[in-house]
Formats: structure tokens, sequence, C-alpha cells
């Protein structure tokens, strides 16, 4: 009887996983020679917060533009840390700028995901010896195979230079980002700009022994001691067993009076999460989820699909941002909450990976995510709840197939 059971589960599981995997190679097919449609974006608009200032990017061009500006301007270090660092024109020109600031005499520091960058060039992966670069494993875990804490993905982005700016955000390394997908980063100046420096340095301190075969030493930073009250860095760590970000998440929802609006490149929720937005909606806030109408995964998309029903039942509205990506990690709530980061709302980014995301608590700055959120409205197609209950019979059936799959995600 066991024997029977556990072929079953096997062959189910098994053809869950090769649906999910047909999916994919046929929406890669389909996806070749295809070029996103140009989209609204709003501009980067500098808003004080306390001592210092916080800048939203919805452009990737306009950011990148920022960034190397940043890197062209520092005079004593550079903390610079990416999930994907491509190979291509955009690539190119951050190692050439960062090389270039390296030979000026400026400390270098590069963080890059090895699983993320295998179809990057390995040329490209070579760097001048004056950069120091952690490059974080394709298998963390070495020997300690049963140890799930190791096997997180450096998913942030950060990049730091001097004690003058910092930038966090969605936002990758590539040319296709900085035109053709919609996401959000953050530059920030201030007090703030230390705790950035913070994180970068605690995680290149966990990883450096194990992952460099250049210098040992730690890296140690001068930083003041002064803390920004209206911002606040949440880090996700998992070889500390370390998650806040879902925390800050559901205790931000949960408070919720007026609006929760949210946008997310990947939605695949607890049931924890998914109650706390039903909790909020059925209270009378206005709760809205705006995700790609087609995201660069489509297995994700049919797995999110999984929790619309409830969504809607509750009173939550789902937009679906048309003709490109949108891989933006944003909310703001109230009128006077608000966060951005690189934390998708999925297993991987709540409970696996390494992950960062600031909130903010002031209302100039959520009045300026709320105006992004309209603009991104206004590229977007809002799903009823008649339009859901009406989808076709095969896609119910595929969705209830897929359904398993989700914790993996």
């Amino acid at each position: 009887m066991l024997t029977v059971l556990r072929r079953v589960v096997l062959t189910v599981f098994g053809i869950q996983l090769a649906i999910a995997i047909g999916m994919s190679l046929v929406d890669s097919y389909r996806r070749r020679g295809k070029k996103p449609k140009p989209f609204p974006v709003t501009a980067p608009t500098e808003v004080p917060v306390g001592d210092g200032t916080l800048t939203p990017y919805t452009y990737g061009q306009d950011l990148f533009d920022a960034m190397i500006e940043a890197i062209e301007g520092a005079q004593r270090q550079i903390l610079f840390e990416t999930y994907i660092w491509k190979g291509d024109e955009v690539g190119e020109r951050f190692k050439a700028a960062l090389a270039a600031a390296a030979r000026r005499g400026v400390e270098v520091y590069c963080i890059y995901d090895g699983f993320a960058n295998l179809v990057v060039s390995p040329r490209f992966k070579r760097f001048p010896p004056g950069m120091k670069v952690l490059r974080y494993p394709v298998y963390p875990a070495g020997l300690r195979f049963f140890d799930l804490r190791r096997y997180g993905r450096d998913h942030r982005k950060i990049l730091v230079v001097d004690d003058a700016v910092g930038f966090v955000g969605g936002y990758n390394i590539g040319s296709a980002y900085a035109t053709e997908w919609r996401d959000t980063h953050v530059r920030i100046t201030g007090p703030g700009v230390w705790d950035l420096k913070r994180a970068f340095a605690d995680f290149w301190n966990l990883n450096r022994r194990r992952r460099l075969r250049t210098s040992e030493r730690p890296l140690l930073l001068e930083t003041a001691s002064t803390w920004e009250p209206q911002i606040r860095f949440h880090r996700n760590v998992p070889l500390l067993w370390m998650f806040p970000i879902r925390a800050m998440y559901i205790e931000a929802i949960n408070r919720a009076s007026k609006n929760v609006w949210m946008t997310q490149a990947y939605f695949l929720p607890d049931q924890d999460f998914v109650d706390a937005m039903k909790d909020a909606a059925e209270r009378g806030v206005d709760v809205r989820l705006l995700l790609p109408h087609k995201s660069n995964h489509i297995v994700a998309d049919w797995l999110s699909r999984g929790y619309f029903s409830q969504l809607l039942d509750a009173g939550v509205r789902i937009f679906r941002f048309r003709d490109a990506m949108v891989h933006a990690k944003t909310a703001t709530i109230d009128g006077t909450w608000s966060t951005v980061g690189t934390a998708n709302i999925d297993r991987l980014s709540l409970t696996g990976n390494y992950e960062i995301n600031v909130e903010i608590i002031d209302p100039a700055f959520a009045a300026t995510m709320e105006e992004i959120y309209h603009t991104d409205e206004s590229n977007s197609l809002e799903l009823t709840h008649a339009e859901w209950e009406a989808r076709d019979l095969h896609r119910k059936f595929t969705e209830a197939l897929l359904g398993p799959l989700r914790p993996l995600l």
C-alpha cells in the first residue's frame, strides 16, 4: 500500500513538474524576438525625509545614470552588490566605472550571485586586481547539505558611495532593465546611508572567509551611530534564520485603516499573508495589488492565480500591468507608510533568500509612492470578479494541478 501511494505521489509530482517545464519552454519560444512596449513612468523626485532625502526611480536608464554618476564621483569607497550582473553594454559600463574608481585609489568592493549569473560569460567575470570581488557561490551549502539555512541566494541590490549616497531596490544590472522593465529603486542620502553600509559589510564579513581567495581582512566601517527614526532597513539573513520583511509587511497591513497599495513582480504568499490582506479589505480598507499581466516566469503567474478567487471575494482589487514586466517590490499604506526593496512576496524571498527592504514613515514620500502607483494603474487592466469567474475550464484545471508547487517558490 505504501509503495502504491509513493508511486502515485511521485507520478503526480512528476506530471506537475513536467507541465511547469513545458510551459516555461513554450513561453520562452513565444517570447523570442518580441520587445516590450513603452510604458508610462514617473520622473525621479527628491523627497526630504528626516535629515536626508529619498528619490524613487521607476525607469532603469535614469537610475543607472545616477548610479554611474555616483561611482564616478567616489573619493574613498564603493560598495556594490547585485543579484544579476549581465555582461552586456550596461553591465560593461558598470564594470568599467568600478575598475576606473579602483585605479584612482578608491576602495571598491563588489558582490554578485554566482547562480544568477551562470549564463554570463566567464570573461566578463574576470575583474582587475584592484577590485575586491565576492562571488556568492552557485552551491553555498558545502558539505552541510542538510542545513536549509545555507541555501539562500543573494538577491539584494545595493550601491553605497562614500558616506554620501546609497541606492537599493529591485533593479538588476543589464541593458534590458534600463528600458524594458518597470522596476523601483530608491536613492538615499543622510543617516540612512550608514545603515546600508552596515548591511553590505555584514554580508561581506559573513561570507568572506569561505568565498574569497584574496584578502581575508574583514570589512571594517567607521560609521556614525546616528539613527534616522523615519527610515528602517529590514534584512533577511537565512544563515542566521532572520526573516523580518514578512513580519514588516503583515504588521503594516494589519494596522491599515485607509488603503494598502502593493506592487509585486511575483505573488506567492503564505495563507497568513493572504488573510491579512483579506481582513483589511473586509474592514473597509482599499486594498489593491498590482502584478505583471505576463511576467518573465509563466509558472509563477499560474501559481499566483490560485489566490485570486479568495482575494477578489474579500474585495481586494487586482490590476495587471500591460505590455512590459513590472519587477517592483513596493507598497504604500495610509498615506504614511511605504517600503521599497528587493524581496518578492513569495517563499524564496520571505523565508529563503538574502533580501533587504527599506521602510519609510513619511507622508510626503508616501504621496510620491501613491503618484507612482496611479501612473502604473494607468497602464494596467483591472481584473473583475465576473471576468475571473468566467475563465476557461482548462485554466481552472491547470491552476489546481500546479497548486501544490506553490510552497516550493
